[in-house]
C-alpha cells in the first residue's frame, strides 16, 4: 500500500505563438512539485505550501491540484483520501501554465497512490478538470504540454485525441517573465467571436507550416508559420512591450517569438547557437521598456509530468 507519492509537472508555454487551444509546450525550466500523502477520511485538503507562493486556496472548488487530485479518486472509486503538499516552482498568472502545472502534478501524486494506478493518457480528463477551476472552459494546450512533455498538439477534444509532434533538433525555447500579471480568464474575454474568412485562411496556413516545419524539421517552415496573426493583435496592448521584445529577438535570429498563453512571459524559439545572442536582446528590450524580466531556457523537447519517489505506507498489524 502506497502511503505517500510526489510528482511533478513543468511549467508550459500554451498556443506556442500560432497555435491558439491547439499547441502546447512542456518548458522544464520550472516545475511544481506535490507530495500526496494517503488518509483514511474521504477527500482531499491542502497540507503545507512552499516556493513561489506562502498561501493557495484550499478548497477543490478554487485549487486546481486539490480539483484535479479529487477528480482522481472519485474515478478510482477510492476509499481513502489524500493530503496534498505543493511546492510551486511555477509563477502564478505568468504565462507559464502555474496551474495546468499544479493540476497535472496534483492528478498524478495522487493516481501513485492508487492501487491500479490509471496510464498517463488516463489522466487527461482529472487533469482538465483541475484546470476548469483556473479557466471554464479549460484550454487543453497547457495541459496536454504539461502532462506529455515536449509539442503537443490537441488533435481532436472530443473524442480526446493528443499527439506528441516529433521536437525540432538543435533549437531551445527562450522565455522571459517580467514583473507584470495578466488574468487567463479576462484575457480570454478580450478575443472576438468572429474573425474575417481571410484572416482565418491566413492563420490557418501558418499554423500548418509551424506543423510542417515541426514534422520535417525545415527551419524554413517554422519561420514561415511562427507569426500569430489571430490572437496576438487582440492581446498585445497588455504588454506594451512586447513588440519591442519580438522585434529584437527576431532581429538576433529567433525564429519566432510570442507571448507564452496570454502572458505576460514573452517566449521566443532559436537555434543552440544564437539562444544567448536572442536571450541577450530580449532582457536589453524588456530593459529599455523599464521592465524586470526573470529569464527561462529549455529545450523544446523537454520533459512532461514525472512521479518523483513513492513510499509504503507503514503497517501497524502485528508482525510488521
Amino acid at each position: 500500500m502506497i502511503g505517500t507519492a510526489c510528482a511533478s509537472a513543468p511549467a508550459s508555454i500554451g498556443n506556442v505563438g500560432v497555435g491558439f487551444d491547439v499547441l502546447g509546450q512542456a518548458f522544464d525550466a520550472a516545475r511544481d512539485e506535490i507530495v500526496a500523502v494517503r488518509e483514511g477520511r474521504p477527500g482531499v485538503r491542502l497540507a503545507a505550501v512552499s516556493g513561489l507562493v506562502s498561501s493557495l486556496p484550499d478548497s477543490p472548488e478554487k485549487n486546481t491540484a486539490l480539483a484535479a487530485a479529487l477528480a482522481v479518486l472519485d474515478a478510482a472509486g477510492a476509499d481513502f483520501g489524500a493530503s496534498l503538499s505543493i511546492r510551486k516552482g511555477v509563477p502564478v498568472s505568468g504565462g507559464m501554465g502555474g496551474s495546468a502545472a499544479s493540476a497535472v502534478a496534483g492528478a498524478a501524486a495522487v493516481n501513485a497512490l492508487l492501487p491500479k494506478p490509471f496510464n498517463r493518457e488516463d489522466l487527461l480528463p482529472f487533469a482538465l478538470a483541475g484546470e476548469r477551476v483556473s479557466s471554464d472552459p479549460p484550454p487543453w494546450d497547457n495541459v496536454a504540454g504539461s502532462l506529455f512533455g515536449g509539442l503537443a498538439i490537441v488533435a481532436s477534444e472530443s473524442p480526446a485525441y493528443v499527439y506528441r509532434l516529433p521536437a525540432p533538433v538543435g533549437i531551445v525555447s527562450i522565455l522571459f517573465h517580467p514583473s507584470a500579471t495578466i488574468e487567463t480568464r479576462s484575457a480570454r474575454r478580450l478575443l472576438r467571436s468572429e474573425v474575417p474568412m481571410q484572416l482565418a485562411v491566413e492563420h490557418s496556413r501558418r499554423l500548418a507550416s509551424f506543423v510542417a516545419g515541426c514534422a520535417t524539421g525545415d527551419l524554413e517552415l517554422l519561420r514561415a508559420g511562427f507569426e500569430d496573426l489571430l490572437v496576438e493583435p487582440q492581446r498585445e496592448h497588455l504588454l506594451p512591450a512586447l513588440p519591442a521584445v519580438k522585434e529584437s529577438a527576431l532581429a538576433a535570429g529567433a525564429l519566432g517569438c510570442s507571448f507564452s498563453g496570454s502572458g505576460p512571459s514573452v517566449f521566443a524559439w532559436a537555434l543552440e547557437e544564437q539562444a544567448d545572442a536572442v536571450a541577450s536582446a530580449m532582457a536589453a528590450a524588456f530593459a529599455r521598456c523599464g521592465l524586470d524580466a526573470r529569464a527561462y531556457r529549455a529545450p523544446v523537447d523537454s520533459e512532461g509530468v514525472r512521479v518523483e519517489w513513492v513510499r509504503e505506507a507503514a503497517l501497524a498489524s502485528a508482525g510488521r
